[in-house]
């Protein structure tokens, strides 16, 4: 499907579907509302996929890899070399997000979307580069607006895919040295917020370092003037190749009714892209966690999104989708599993 389909794919969920799974929740064995955020988040994920008794979901974590141009003013701890060489450790199942993803028993499925570095053929890795990193968002947009289009469309495709392979959970990672000085230009056109209030420490940078990212992300904005109204122009003008392919999954998923489980700040990022081109796209996601970026917290709230957990996570890669998608299946689980009291011959409250 076309960008263009999918958007007018997503409809608002079904209000009367959480009604139903709420009544069912209200009739376990358990004092109404004990299980707190577990019971909202299995309301969740039923409103989303239009099941009251949904079975517990096939997970996959897409982690989307890419090089960004601006790496090369200093913004980050790390050189971009580390981008494939990530990639080669997510393929070998030796990164954080294999070890979370093994734990809570989903699948990682890692995407070259534009990673400055031609891998040959390696097992395991989608091939789906759009170009080799983005440009120095510094003094040129970071991308064409038909290259922005086509990272958006290569996260639609997986997504639509992964539905028809029968996936229930998708959940969202990312690589890329320098990504989080593009996920904070994003979020300051996006909130509306000072680049200064949403940018952060990124790879762990000292004060000189982030002051210095601070002025570049602000220069560029002052360069370039992307257009918040539309999101697109956003993306082009500083986003990134993993952020727009980021949000194309989610845009995918949703037109899919497959609810998305969010990452930290650059997935967060990516949403307020994906929000930005289809509004009703926020029904269809969750947030795992709260991340120490400082920028996250402002789109939490932009997005209306109140995080499953915080564990002052800032890591990335899907690690804290991991997590966050072990608790959605687990309040599947609580939904569809607990006995009712008449079904367990267990007396209600008076």
């Amino acid at each position: 499907m076309t960008l263009d389909e999918v958007l007018a794919r997503i409809q608002p969920v079904d209000c009367e579907i959480a009604t139903l799974a709420q009544a069912r929740l209200d009739r376990l064995t358990k004092p109404l509302g004990s299980l707190g955020r577990l019971e909202e988040t299995a309301v969740r994920y039923a409103t989303i996929t239009g099941e009251v008794k949904p079975n517990v979901p096939r997970g996959v974590v897409f982690t989307f890899a890419a090089d960004h141009g601006v790496a090369t003013e200093g913004v980050s701890a790390y050189p971009r070399e580390v981008t494939p060489q990530m990639v080669l450790n997510f393929l070998r199942g030796g990164a954080g997000v294999n070890v979370l993803a093994r734990h809570v028993g989903v699948e990682v499925r890692v995407v070259d979307i534009g990673v400055a570095y031609e891998f040959g053929v390696v097992p395991g890795l989608i091939q789906k580069k759009v170009m080799l990193g983005t440009k120095n968002l510094l003094v040129e947009p970071a991308m064409s607006r038909v290259q922005a289009m086509d990272a958006v469309q290569v996260g639609i495709d997986l997504a639509t895919e992964a539905a028809r392979e029968g996936i229930g959970l998708i959940g969202t990672g990312d690589m890329g040295i320098g990504n989080t000085t593009a996920s904070a230009a994003i979020t300051a056109v996006m909130t509306n917020r000072p680049v200064a209030e949403v940018t952060g420490r990124g790879t762990g940078i000292d004060e000189v370092v982030h002051a210095h990212k601070v002025t570049v992300i602000q220069q560029a904005l002052d360069r370039h003037r992307p257009n918040q109204a539309d999101a697109l122009d956003v993306l082009a003008k500083v986003g990134g190749l993993e952020i727009g392919g980021l949000a194309g999954l989610m845009l995918g998923a949703a037109a899919a009714r497959l609810p998305v489980v969010l990452d930290g700040f650059i997935a967060g990022a990516a949403a307020m892209i994906a929000v930005g081109l289809q509004p009703p796209c926020r029904d269809y996601v969750i947030a795992s966690h709260r991340s120490v970026e400082r920028g996250h917290q402002a789109i939490l709230d932009h997005l209306g999104l109140k995080p499953l957990f915080d564990l002052d996570l800032r890591l990335g890669e899907g690690t804290g989708a991991c997590l966050g998608m072990g608790l959605v299946q687990a309040s599947i689980k609580i939904l569809t599993e607990m006995a009712t009291f008449d079904e367990a011959g267990v007396s209600q409250r008076d």
